[in-house]
C-alpha cells in the first residue's frame, strides 16, 4: 500500500473527524482495489442484488393480493404469479453467482489485505525492523484485527453494508412514494385529514428522525468498544499466549515439568478479560446494553407507528389490501436500510483510530539511502572491503556499539572475529552487510562507500550465516537454494561440502523430503546440528565472494566445530570468509584475528601472534577457556 501521511503521530488520541474518516478509508479502498481488482465492483453489485431483490417480490406479491381481494381475474393473477416466479427465480440465480465470485475474489482479498504488512515489512529499513516498536505496531494492527476484525478487515463489509444501504434506500424509495401521494377518498370521513401536508411532513419527520436516533444509539454501544480496545488487546493476547499453551510443541517439556498448564488455568478462568466477569461483560450489561436496548425499542416504535399509518390509510381506502403489505415492507425496509447506513458509517467512524494505527506503520519512512551503482562482478573476486574510523550506536541509545574502527579485509583471507558477548561482533557484520549505516566513518567497497552502490546488488556480494538462523517447512532443495526451481546438482554439492552428505543419502525423497512435519505428517524432523550444516549449505549455494559464519555452531561440542570449520576452510577457496565465534580454538587456522573489546578493535594478528601477547585480550580469553579442556 502507498504510504499516505494523513496524521501526525501526536494525534493519536486526537478527536476523530468524518473528514478523517472518509480520508483514511478512500486511500484504503483506492489501493486494496488496486490490489485486488475488480472486488468492490462485484461486492456493489452483489450489494444491489441483495438490497433490490426482496422489493421485488414485496411489489408482485401486492399486485397479487390487490387482484385477489378485488377483480380476481384469472388471467392477470396467472401473469402476475408467473412473472412473480421468475423474476425471483433469475434474481437468486444472479444473486448466487455474484457471491460465489464474490466469495472466490475475497479469498484473494484477504490474501493482499495481509500481504500490504508482509510488503512493507520487507520494504522497510533493517534498522526500522529491527526496532522494537516497528514489531508491536505491528502487533497492534493484528490484535485489532483479531479481537474486533478492526483495521483493513471493516473496509469490504463496510462498504458492502453502504452499498446495500444505498440501494436498499432507493428501493424503498420508489415503493413508498404513493404511500403518501396516493389520497384518502372524501368517503373516509374525518381520516381525510391524513392528506393534510402538515401531517404528511410530520410523519416523514417523525419517522426520519426515528430512524436517524435508533443507529446513533447503536453507535454509541460501538464507541464503548472501540474505547476498550488496550484491554481488549490485552486479554485477546493472554488468549493468544495462554488458551493454545497446549499446543505448543516447543514449550511441552516445561508444560510438563513445571506445571505450567497451572497458570494458564488462571488466565482462561472465568473472571478473565472475555468471561462472564470481566469488564466486556460488564459494557455488555451495562451502559453497552443499556444504549443498544434503546436503539432496538427506538426501531420497534418505529414499526409500530408505521403499521398504524399504513392500515388507517387502508381502512380509509386510499388503496388496497394488498398494497399494505407493500407500505409496510418497504417503509420498514427503508428505515433498516437507513440504520444500516448511520450504523455503518459510524463502524468507519470508530474503526478510524485502528486505521491511525496502520498508518503510522506504514508511514515509516526508509531512511537509508539506496544507491545507484552496481557492484562490479569480479571473476576474480578482488573485492576489498576497508572500515575507515567507524562508529555506530543502535537508535534510542547513546551507547556507543562500535567507535572508531579501523580495518581492511585482505582479499581472499580468512578472518576471525572474537570477543565477549557485547563486545560489538555481530554489529560490526550488520554495518558490513548493510543492515545498518554507522553514524561515524565510512566502509569502503573497493575504494567506493558502499552507500552509493544499489541495496540489493550490495548484498549479494555476501553470503552469511547468522547464529539464529532459521529453516523454513519446506522441501530441503529449497530451503538451501532459497527458491522454487534450483540446480540440483550444486545443491547437492553445497550439501556434501558443508558435512550432509551421509544424512542427505538417508533421506526418504532426497532433495525433495519436507523438513519438519507443519504441513505433512511425514516431514523430517532435523536436529539442532543437521539444521546448521544445512544453513552452511545455503551460504555456499549463493556462491558469493564473502561468506560470513556468525556463531551458527555455537550449539555443537567445541569438537564437531572445530571439524566444520576446518572443512569449512577447504570449501571457501579463493572467497573470503569470516568466522565469529565464542570459541578461539576454532579460529586457529585463520590468517588473521580481530578481538573486539566494548566496540572496538583491540588486538589484530594471527593466533601465535596474539597468544604471544601475554598481557592482551586474546591471551586472557583463550587461557580462560583452555581451562576447561586441560588437566
Amino acid at each position: 500500500m502507498a504510504k499516505r501521511s494523513i496524521h501526525s503521530k501526536a494525534d493519536g488520541e486526537a478527536k476523530i473527524t468524518w473528514k478523517e474518516t472518509f480520508k483514511v478509508h478512500y486511500w484504503a479502498f483506492r489501493e486494496m482495489g488496486r490490489g485486488c481488482p475488480g472486488i468492490f465492483t462485484v461486492t456493489a453489485i452483489h450489494s444491489a442484488l441483495s438490497a433490490l431483490t426482496p422489493y421485488v417480490t414485496i411489489f408482485l406479491s401486492a399486485r397479487i393480493i390487490n387482484e385477489l381481494a378485488g377483480s380476481r381475474r384469472p388471467g392477470t393473477l396467472q401473469t402476475l404469479v408467473l412473472a412473480e416466479l421468475f423474476s425471483v427465480a433469475v434474481l437468486t440465480l444472479l444473486t448466487g453467482g455474484v457471491l460465489r465470485l464474490k466469495e472466490f475474489m475475497k479469498c484473494k482479498y484477504d490474501v493482499r489485505k495481509e500481504r500490504v504488512f508482509t510488503d512493507k515489512m520487507l520494504s522497510m529499513d533493517f534498522a526500522d525492523v529491527d526496532k522494537t516498536e516497528s514489531h508491536d505496531l505491528l502487533s497492534q494492527i493484528e490484535q485489532n484485527g483479531r479481537w474486533g476484525g478492526w483495521g483493513l478487515g471493516v473496509l469490504l463489509p463496510g462498504f458492502a453494508e453502504l452499498t446495500r444501504g444505498v440501494f436498499g434506500i432507493l428501493g424503498a424509495i420508489a415503493l413508498t412514494v404513493s404511500l403518501f401521494t396516493l389520497p384518502v377518498p372524501k368517503s373516509g370521513g374525518s381520516l381525510t385529514v391524513l392528506n393534510h401536508p402538515v401531517f404528511i411532513l410530520g410523519i416523514v419527520a417523525a419517522l426520519g428522525l426515528v430512524t436517524w436516533i435508533s443507529p446513533l444509539c447503536n453507535n454509541k454501544a460501538i464507541e464503548y468498544w472501540t474505547r476498550s480496545s488496550e484491554e481488549s488487546k490485552f486479554f485477546n493476547r493472554l488468549f493468544s499466549a495462554f488458551g493454545f499453551l497446549y499446543g505448543d510443541r516447543s514449550r511441552s517439556m516445561d508444560i510438563r515439568m513445571y506445571d505450567q498448564q497451572v497458570i494458564a488455568r488462571h488466565y482462561m478462568g472465568s473472571d478473565g478479560g472475555f468471561g462472564t466477569k470481566g469488564p466486556m461483560a460488564a459494557y455488555a450489561r451495562g451502559v453497552v446494553g443499556a444504549w443498544a436496548a434503546l436503539g432496538a425499542s427506538i426501531s420497534s416504535v418505529m414499526t409500530g407507528a408505521v403499521y398504524v399509518f399504513v392500515c388507517l390509510k387502508a381502512w380509509a381506502g386510499a388503496f388496497g389490501i394488498g398494497s399494505v403489505t407493500q407500505y409496510v415492507g418497504a417503509v420498514t425496509a427503508l428505515s433498516q436500510n437507513i440504520s444500516l447506513l448511520i450504523q455503518t458509517a459510524g463502524r468507519l467512524k470508530s474503526n478510524t483510530a485502528f486505521m491511525r494505527t496502520i498508518y503510522e506503520f506504514l508511514d515509516i519512512p526508509n531512511a537509508m539511502y539506496q544507491g545507484s551503482l552496481s557492484t562490479e562482478k569480479r571473476a576474480d573476486r578482488e573485492y576489498e572491503v576497508e572500515f575507515r574510523d567507524v562508529s555506530f550506536h543502535y537508535p534510542g541509545t547513546e551507547t556507543w556499539a562500535l567507535r572508531h574502527v579501523n580495518m581492511k579485509f585482505k582479499i581472499g583471507k580468512k578472518m576471525a572475529v572474537v570477543g565477549e558477548n557485547g563486545s560489538g561482533k555481530t554489529t560490526f557484520i550488520k554495518l558490513l552487510c548493510r543492515l545498518y549505516d554507522p553514524q561515524e566513518g565510512q566502509i569502503l567497497l573497493n575504494g567506493i562507500d558502499i552507500r552509493k552502490y544499489d541495496y540489493r546488488d550490495y548484498m549479494d556480494v555476501f553470503a552469511v550465516v547468522f547464529q539464529d538462523f532459521q529453516l523454513l517447512a519446506q522441501p530441503l532443495g529449497n530451503n538451501v537454494a532459497g527458491a522454487q526451481e534450483y540446480d540440483a546438482d550444486r545443491v547437492k554439492k553445497a550439501l556434501m561440502d558443508a558435512g550432509f552428505g551421509e544424512r542427505l543419502g538417508a533421506m526418504p525423497e532426497g532433495l525433495d523430503t519436507m523438513l519438519y512435519k507443519d504441513y505433512v505428517k511425514d516431514g523430517v524432523e532435523v536436529s539442532g546440528g543437521e539444521a546448521q550444516k544445512i544453513a552452511i549449505a545455503r551460504a555456499l549455494y549463493r556462491d558469493a565472494p564473502f561468506i560470513i559464519l556468525d556463531e551458527p555452531t555455537a550449539a555443537l561440542d567445541p569438537v564437531a566445530e572445530a571439524e566444520i570449520y576446518s572443512k569449512f576452510n577447504d570449501i571457501v577457496g579463493d572467497k573470503t570468509a569470516i568466522y565469529i565465534s565464542h570459541r578461539l580454538s576454532s579460529c586457529k587456522f585463520c590468517d588473521e584475528i580481530l578481538v573486539f573489546h566494548k566496540g572496538q578493535v583491540i588486538q589484530q594478528g594471527t593466533h601465535e601472534e596474539l597468544l604471544a601477547e601475554a598481557r592482551g585480550k586474546y591471551y586472557e580469553l583463550w587461557h580462560a577457556q583452555a581451562q576447561y579442556y586441560t588437566g
